[in-house]
């Protein structure tokens, strides 16, 4: 399908040629382990930690702050674990009603060993305020986990206001960026997280590398052990190639017009709604990412628009990729105060700098279409 019009970016995005150019050395001539000390090994660890100064001046952070993992899903689990078992505090941990399964099955493996869990609810646009947080907040309170941008509704949270909170409160602070990088200023300092994370392959990278900063004087207690990388916080032999691909893809995102992609959202999102009887935005209407528009569609079926989509060379999906083939509602919608029969019609649209208006306004005709046919085949 070379004519298929890609909307699925919030799943993965599309590899940057020039990602793939940076990295290309470290995956043919300069190979070597980068803790060997002859000298290709030497050079490596020094493109490495080359690496990981660029990603801490993208991100606000210092080196030493930085860890590179396999991706979004262990930097997850890697925060929301270590910092929780590393915190003699307490053991209460608190998460949002719209974490991704990465952070919220972190918290439940947290529940079956003691840990208490407690999920702080969200508004009907995916938003947690100050005030919900502040209720929940207790003195044995260790972590406060809360998504900067939700993959499901675009909603963008006020991570720097409720980081603050939680540090009044005694407690750490951690936000799951993988869907805001590239879209947000993810500065750790102007926010004041205590860790944040990232994925590469939704900024550009092959699968399989990832980010997580942890701030110093952070407690932390390590989940894989064995050579002591990363000072001591990692073990593994680093993927040199990936922490430069990342580097590289954050480098590419500070200078995509972000702004521009705002307005070709508001212009699809307006598009649908004008054409699209039933459908109805879902998550906030302007603190949302910068390339995605959600839907519910009402008196549709989700599954069957996306279908037809595809046949139509429109490529998008219903919601998070991690729970695709799930017959259940989804707990992001539901938590949003929606029915489980509309929350089954959702489908979402995400997209990047390189999505043109054209594509976006085939998509919102081919979702017209789509929709008057599901109305024609029901009268």
């Amino acid at each position: 399908m070379n004519s298929a019009t890609y909307l699925d970016a919030a799943a993965s995005a599309p590899v940057r040629r020039q990602v793939l150019e940076a990295m290309w050395p470290f995956l043919s001539a300069q190979h070597a382990n980068p803790s060997s000390r002859h000298e290709p090994g030497l050079a490596a660890g020094r493109a490495l930690e080359d690496a990981r100064r660029r990603v801490a001046r993208r991100l606000g952070a210092r080196p030493v702050e930085i860890i590179f993992t396999s991706g979004g899903t262990e930097a997850d689990n890697a925060a929301v674990k270590g910092i929780a078992l590393a915190d003699p505090r307490g053991r209460h941990v608190l998460i949002s009603a719209l974490e991704h399964p990465a952070v919220a099955e972190s918290a439940a493996w947290l529940s079956r060993i003691g840990y208490t869990v407690e999920t702080v609810p969200v508004d009907a646009d995916g938003a947690v305020s100050p005030e919900a947080l502040a209720a929940r907040l207790r003195e044995d309170t260790t972590l406060v986990s809360i998504q900067h941008a939700s993959n499901e509704v675009g909603t963008v949270q006020d991570v720097t206001t409720l980081a603050r909170l939680t540090g009044d409160a005694g407690a750490r602070f951690h936000t799951d960026a993988v869907q805001a990088a590239g879209s947000e200023p993810l500065d750790v300092g102007a926010l004041g997280v205590d860790a944040l994370s990232l994925a590469g392959h939704k900024l550009g990278t092959p699968k399989g590398v990832g980010v997580l900063v942890l701030r110093r004087r952070t407690p932390f207690e390590p989940l894989l052990h064995g050579g002591g990388q990363q000072r001591g916080r990692r073990s593994g032999t680093e993927d040199v190639a990936g922490a430069v691909g990342m580097a590289a893809a954050l480098e590419l995102a500070a200078e995509d017009d972000v702004a521009g992609l705002r307005a070709r959202r508001d212009a699809f999102i307006a598009a649908v709604e004008d054409r699209v009887p039933g459908a109805r935005l879902t998550g906030r209407r302007t603190a949302r990412l910068a390339g995605h528009a959600s839907f519910v569609v009402a008196g549709r079926s989700g599954e069957s628009l996306l279908l037809d989509l595809e046949r139509d060379g429109v490529l998008c999906s219903a919601g998070s990729a991690c729970a695709a083939g799930s017959t259940e509602a989804s707990p992001t919608l539901t938590a949003m105060g929606l029915d489980e029969e509309l929350a089954q019609t959702a489908i979402r649209f995400s997209f990047g700098a390189g999505t043109t208006s054209a594509e976006l306004e085939r998509a919102a005709e081919s979702l017209a279409s789509a929709a008057r046919q599901q109305a024609a085949q029901k009268s």
